[in-house]
């Protein structure tokens, strides 16, 4: 594991209209990569189509690293860590001090996303964004100035490190489903009890105050503008907004991204909002155990690779999913093919 040790290069994004215009002008998968990888696919000594998805994750994966036979060696994942102004409101079962004491815990070592980092062969990064400064109380001002969430974004693009084979983010921060909440509710309509759920395990009346603070939260901001950049500024937080940041950035690195549980998808779903195309290079790693998650994937029209009833969090269900994506990668590249073999009827039904 490693805390951030990022150059001191430009920006990506040097402004809101810079952020529009990499939202607006994305790379499209190498075409020639997908012909390959499908034409190997349908030469590997198995029945057409009987390694499922596996097969479609090596496709995809071949698409955005732009060579018929993709890898999974240098795999990243930064977990990226804020605190927010609206966790004043009882909308979290733990306080935000939490989050600190989290980062601490990863950067010893003793979470559950080093030791599932560790098992899947990526490699850590810990990302805390001004933990002492909260985001405004989201109910009643907007989380960010715009200075702020243009810096947020930009340090999620620069954690990103092109040439990675693959990317996953995760997040820390006390209360943030409640600003994930919003988001989706933001993004694609709908009261808040729909998007709104336990967290980390609010009792009903903890539940309540949550619902109520998001519905506030959206009655606040609804006149406003409802483009990516002003959405995650109004009712986003510093993590989050650097996810989505580092999402955009591997889009435009070729980097797929695995996206986490409801708190990332969340992040992402602004970008989406934007260009319907801004999540073509991601999959979702799993559906997680926060009410509403079932939901959004459906709204971002993406199919999770696990369904293990997990609500931790900091990428958590990312990393086991990268094992599955390795596996995929694994016989696209290690199968023999029908030629190889010298095995007869490459058409086998």
């Amino acid at each position: 594991m490693s805390m951030p040790t990022h150059s001191a290069a430009p920006p990506m994004f040097a402004g809101r209209a810079a952020f529009a215009a990499a939202l607006a002008g994305l790379p499209v998968p190498d075409g020639a990569a997908l012909e390959a990888a499908r034409g190997r696919q349908a030469s590997l000594t198995k029945p057409a189509g009987s390694l499922g998805r596996l097969e479609e994750i090596a496709v995809f994966m071949a698409g955005w690293q732009g060579r018929e036979i993709p890898q999974a060696e240098r795999i990243q994942a930064v977990i990226f860590a804020g605190n927010h102004g609206v966790a004043a409101r009882g909308v979290s079962a733990y306080p935000p001090e939490v989050t600190r004491q989290m980062v601490a815990n990863f950067e010893n070592g003793g979470a559950a996303i080093n030791a599932l980092t560790a098992a899947c062969g990526a490699e850590l990064e810990v990302v805390p964004i001004d933990l002492d400064r909260p985001t405004g109380d989201i109910t009643v001002e907007p989380a960010m100035s715009e200075a702020e969430c243009l810096a947020a974004l930009n340090i999620g693009a620069a954690a990103v490190r092109p040439g990675s084979d693959l990317l996953f983010v995760g997040e820390m921060g006390i209360g943030n489903t409640t600003p994930a909440a919003a988001l989706c509710a933001r993004v694609f309509g709908g009261a808040a009890q729909d998007w709104t759920g336990r967290g980390t395990g609010l009792d009903d009346n903890g539940l309540a105050r949550k619902a109520a603070a998001v519905a506030a939260a959206l009655a606040c901001h609804d006149g406003a503008p409802r483009d990516a950049f002003e959405t995650l500024r109004r009712l986003g937080g510093r993590e989050i907004t650097a996810m989505a940041g580092a999402v955009l950035a591997a889009r435009h690195h070729r980097v797929p991204v695995l996206l986490d549980g409801f708190i990332c998808c969340a992040a992402a779903a602004p970008l989406m909002a934007d260009n319907g195309g801004a999540l073509d290079h991601c999959l979702a790693a799993h559906c997680s155990a926060e009410a509403g998650h079932v939901r959004l994937l459906d709204r971002l029209g993406l199919d999770p690779l696990l369904h293990l009833g997990m609500r931790l969090g900091e990428g958590s269900g990312a990393a086991v999913a990268t094992q599955i994506v390795r596996s995929a990668l694994a016989a696209h590249a290690g199968m023999a093919t029908f030629a190889e073999a010298l095995v007869a009827g490459q058409a086998i039904a």
